[in-house]
């Protein structure tokens, strides 16, 4: 039966790194690693993202998408100025879509100099934009982009504020646009959300309300395997297990796994 993990990285040290970077770990996470955690899990398909240490070079992910034996799909990281015919060729090499990873970077003008073209190609190649960012930005980046015509994906649960949690104004918003059909969100990495347990309680308190304004129909999980900077406290099994907590109902789960992820990513 058919479950894909929508959000996983593959890296090894050694590669190429971004000049700008947050960080780079000092560890290995290969391909042969993360299929053996999709197969231990029952998984049977994977989406791969971009590392951010990794910049616009997505070599080392094409290169396990095209190795794979298990179906995989990549998100990648490029600059706006990517000629068409270079986004067209990565598609057709598995890649669904672009990442913005903005933690810590400034919103881009998406109405200026290479955004607009660049917005035009990726809706008329089928590309999504998945978007990482704090929620009380979103409202500047989800409505120039649903404006362009692209699918949207929010990653980790719109990242709320952890004081606020689902009383964070961005969140709010993030539940709004479910109304445009064009957003879809990633319930994964809650960890990320808030230290000690407050992070998988602001998960808790939002799935409901995720699931009542987006529907299972555009909402997708992901593991965040290897989960960097978080290694010690997240493993594969845990964050699985907590989206049987999170919908105890299997025929919701299964859209959430299956139905809803292999139209949204293509597979």
């Amino acid at each position: 039966m058919m479950s894909i993990d929508t959000h996983a990285h593959v890296f090894v040290r050694g590669l190429h790194l971004a000049v700008v970077r947050r960080y780079a770990p000092d560890y290995d996470a290969p391909l042969a690693d993360y299929l053996a955690q999709l197969t231990r899990h029952g998984m049977t398909h994977g989406v791969l993202v971009q590392p951010s240490f990794l910049g616009t070079d997505n070599r080392f992910m094409l290169d396990a998408i095209r190795s794979s034996p298990l179906p995989l799909r990549g998100i990648g990281v490029v600059d706006p100025d990517i000629p068409r015919e270079t986004l067209a060729a990565m598609a057709d090499e598995g890649m669904a879509g672009i990442r913005l990873n903005l933690i810590g970077k400034d919103i881009p003008d998406f109405y200026s100099g290479p955004w607009p073209r660049f917005l035009r190609d990726l809706a008329q190649l089928g590309m999504q934009v998945e978007i990482h960012r704090a929620a009380a930005d979103l409202p500047h980046i989800i409505a120039p982009l649903v404006a362009a015509g692209v699918n949207v994906v929010v990653d980790h649960f719109g990242r709320p504020d952890p004081s606020l949690g689902v009383r964070d104004p961005g969140f709010a918003y993030l539940l709004s646009v479910a109304a445009t059909r064009k957003v879809w969100v990633k319930i994964s990495a809650a960890y990320r959300n808030g230290a000690d347990g407050v992070g998988e309680r602001i998960a808790r308190d939002a799935i409901p309300l995720l699931l009542a304004a987006f529907g299972a129909e555009r909402l997708v999980w992901g593991s965040d395997w290897p989960h960097t900077q978080f290694e010690s406290t997240a493993d594969y099994g845990t964050v699985r297990a907590l989206l049987d907590e999170w919908i105890p109902d299997a025929s919701v789960r299964r859209t959430i796994l299956a139905t809803t992820p292999a139209e949204l990513f293509r597979f």
